[in-house]
């Protein structure tokens, strides 16, 4: 009778201690099984997060800087052309102008231009005039072109008019074209944007002077 209990108790006390292994079993599966999903979880987010943290710097650093706008009015005439001044931010990645569009309104109409490859022009053309029009004649109204004056590394080209550190351009517009604005009149506020692929774009805004005593005068 002793006996019997005795291989009882061993075999309730066996029984016991296997459950006891394959719950633990289990846990230790299941803890690992929890360990990797969170690694693997941990690791896209980092890889995420990184990519997430570089196009945002890339977004706030990256754009276009508009340096000066000039305008040409021949005597007697209204503004028929302008020449935007612009250079990439500091930092900024390169920026292909050919992916870029300009903005433009006065107040009566918005145009929205984009590259013209044909109206591409080296340094070497400008010839002390930026307003000849040579530059201006093959533009739509729907179009704006490009005049190099600093690019050390030739990266600005007809086909592919990358901007870089240290490279200014003109963005020329024909504001005189008659499917367009037809020219700019005096005390006429002008706005827009000169809006790259990535990044920030730069602001236009001026005012027109209340008469054009002079031929090329500075807007902005």
């Amino acid at each position: 009778m002793v006996r019997n209990r005795v291989g009882k108790l061993r075999n309730n006390a066996g029984a016991i201690g296997i459950g006891a292994m394959i719950v633990f079993i289990a846990m230790v599966l299941v803890a690992g099984i929890a360990a990797s999903v969170l690694i693997q979880t941990s690791s896209r987010l980092e890889t995420q997060a990184m990519a997430t943290g570089q196009e945002t710097t890339n977004e706030v650093a990256t754009g276009v800087a508009i340096a000066d706008i000039e305008g040409y009015a021949a005597t007697g005439s209204d503004i028929s052309r302008l020449a935007i001044q612009v250079r990439p931010r500091a930092g900024s990645e390169d920026i292909d102008l050919s992916q870029a569009f300009v903005e433009i309104s006065d107040s009566s109409k918005k145009l929205v231009l984009t590259y013209d490859s044909t109206e591409w022009h080296a340094k070497s053309e400008i010839n002390g005039d930026v307003f000849q029009s040579g530059f201006f004649d093959d533009l739509d109204a729907n179009e704006f072109g490009i005049v190099v004056l600093e690019d050390a590394d030739s990266s600005c080209t007809s086909s592919t008019p990358v901007i870089n550190r240290g490279d200014k351009v003109l963005i020329t517009v024909d504001v005189g074209d008659a499917s367009g604005f037809n020219s700019i009149a005096e005390r006429t506020d002008v706005w827009g944007m000169v809006a790259p692929e990535d990044g920030a774009p730069g602001i236009i805004s001026f005012r027109t002077p209340a008469s054009y005593t002079d031929n090329v005068m500075d807007l902005q």
